[in-house]
């Protein structure tokens, strides 16, 4: 079969990547023509209509300056779609573009899948009514979202979180390898991951930083993000204060504990394993539009959400200071929450259904 497949992010990439080698398994005969990134393309064994280097597009302003590039981008694949003529379009998150190519697909006939689900459950419910319309299979990762969709008369498959398969394919590390290779000391380290803006990074390292004084037996190494330059972080770097690039995973399985700025990279923490303490910071107006925006949600970390109860410390605004990440770091450390949140995490990783959420996926994308 002919699949045409969408992923407008670099974890849409990875996700995508892995159930395209799903599918291969299942159909040896598939072919591929996608939107997407060097993962996809080391399946497929040929480049993407567009990178999704061209796509990232994040913010309202961001948007408004390059709408004339994103309709462009969703015109160009609008007649590359029908040009191929797939058997099957596999959309994968990314839903403002993605949404307007399932409506488009429909129009031609073409089947729809919709593969990790955009998170309408915290944010523009509405768009449920484009997902009845245009998608003729939707295929979600977090429990709970199998009952969003049924309360909106919407048969959703949940398949598993495609990153328990991600993680479970790493091969094992060296610990004291991975130190040499990055010029870390001997001394355990503690994980930050920041968050991928300049201006989300700045804030958050600098009150994550502020815990040093009282760890002076740790060494703090920050995960880069790909889309910020190594001379950004350099003002940060010192003899106990160091920086790795592109190896977050890597890092996070090296390390006692991590500070975690909300966002996928709480879950990838708890899935490797790792005990966290989730941090949250942005302008008081940006706040509070937020919290009118998003709808009926507890948590900001994807491990509370899913577990629906605090398992990981959230340190949201102005709870976000020195005092508090000191005590829950040495709660995590030294303390008896350590061991309780790993026992945890063993019953996320259960609810979240083990592996095989590729498979489940290609399952059900190849047999139709």
């Amino acid at each position: 079969m002919k699949y045409y497949i969408i992923a407008g992010e670099a974890s849409g990439d990875l996700h995508a990547s892995n159930l395209m080698k799903s599918i291969l398994r299942k159909d040896p005969e598939a072919e591929f023509r996608f939107w997407g990134g060097d993962l996809m393309t080391s399946v497929a064994g040929t480049e993407p209509v567009k990178h999704y280097r061209d796509l990232a597009f994040m913010g309202f302003l961001e948007v408004a300056k390059n709408l004339r590039t994103i309709l462009k981008n969703i015109k160009i694949c609008k007649n590359d779609i029908e040009l191929y003529q797939p058997d099957v379009l596999i959309l994968v998150d990314y839903p403002g573009f993605n949404l307007r190519i399932a409506e488009f697909a429909k129009t031609l006939g073409i089947k729809v899948v919709y593969y990790i689900s955009p998170q309408l459950w915290a944010w523009k419910e509405g768009r449920v009514e484009k997902i009845k319309n245009y998608v003729d299979e939707m295929l979600v990762i977090l429990p709970f979202e199998k009952e969003f969709y049924r309360k909106h008369q919407v048969d959703a498959h949940f398949v598993g979180h495609p990153l328990l398969d991600a993680i479970s394919d790493l091969p094992a590390i060296d610990v004291q390898k991975f130190k040499e290779e990055h010029h870390l000391n001997g001394k355990e380290i503690i994980a930050l991951l920041p968050g991928s803006r300049e201006q989300e990074v700045t804030k958050m390292l600098e009150l994550m930083l502020s815990v040093r004084p009282f760890f002076k037996d740790y060494q703090f190494v920050i995960a880069g993000a790909p889309s910020l330059p190594k001379e950004f972080y350099q003002k940060y770097v010192d003899d106990n204060v160091h920086f790795v690039s592109n190896k977050t995973y890597d890092l996070l399985r090296c390390s006692k504990a991590a500070l975690v700025t909300s966002g996928t990279a709480t879950l990838e923490t708890a899935l490797l394993n790792i005990p966290e303490v989730v941090c949250y910071r942005s302008s008081r107006i940006s706040y509070e539009i937020g919290k009118r925006v998003v709808k009926n949600i507890k948590y900001i970390s994807l491990v509370n959400l899913i577990m629906d109860r605090e398992i990981v410390t959230e340190l949201i605004q102005q709870q976000l200071n020195t005092d508090n990440l000191v005590r829950e770091l040495k709660l995590l450390i030294e303390g008896h929450g350590r061991q309780k949140m790993l026992d945890e995490f063993e019953l996320l990783r259960q609810k979240l259904g083990g592996r095989g959420a590729s498979d489940q996926a290609a399952d059900i994308i190849v047999k139709g």
